[in-house]
């Protein structure tokens, strides 16, 4: 479980070895990333600037994983870190599904290496974990995010006014989702797509 492989990427996650390229692809990608992410709290430290924040945020997400309420990944291509893959509120009981968030750096964008991990991603969830649903929330502007979802065939349900508070602003975010019985139907078509 801690390395998923798809046909350019490796999702594995992320350790305190790993705070340099993090720091340095954060850094270079301010712009790129902040409008589309929350607000730190007044006084919160950043993770891309402070070691003992960073190796906490390893900790956590460690923690998230015994637990089985989240499983994060950092998106290395040819070894180097591109970014980020994330599957988090994983609620079992009847709801039995989660949440699926994902970056990457700038300078990676448009070669495709998000929707295959987002392929890998839902492979794992599926199989792996037995998932029913799965769920993508992005703000409509962000077309970067929302090809993504596209690429890969990812039915949108609609919109949540108000979902969530993004960089100081309550925003709108499209809703997308894939549930078990969509994964069994195209499962064969999206790995063949992206995977093998």
């Amino acid at each position: 479980m801690s390395v998923l492989t798809g046909r350019r990427v490796v999702l594995r996650a992320l350790g305190i070895g790993d705070f340099a390229a993090y720091q340095e692809v954060r850094r270079r990608n301010v712009e790129w990333l902040t409008k589309w992410e929350p607000r730190r709290l007044p006084g919160q430290p950043d993770p891309a600037e402070s070691f003992d924040t960073f190796a906490a945020r390893c900790s956590a997400r460690q923690r998230e994983r015994q637990l089985g309420t989240g499983f994060g990944f950092g998106i290395f291509v040819k070894g180097a870190f591109a970014g980020e893959i994330n599957l988090s509120a994983v609620q079992r009981g009847p709801m039995q599904g989660g949440n699926i968030g994902y970056w990457v750096d700038e300078a990676q964008a448009g070669n495709g290496y998000c929707p295959e991990s987002l392929v890998v991603m839902l492979r794992f969830a599926f199989e792996d974990l037995g998932l029913h649903r799965l769920q993508i929330s992005i703000v409509p502007r962000n077309q970067a995010s929302r090809r993504v979802v596209e690429k890969v065939g990812i039915r949108c349900e609609g919109v949540a006014v108000g979902l969530l508070q993004i960089n100081g602003e309550w925003e709108d975010h499209m809703q997308f989702a894939m549930v078990a019985e969509d994964w069994a139907m195209r499962s064969t078509e999206l790995l063949r797509t992206w995977i093998t």
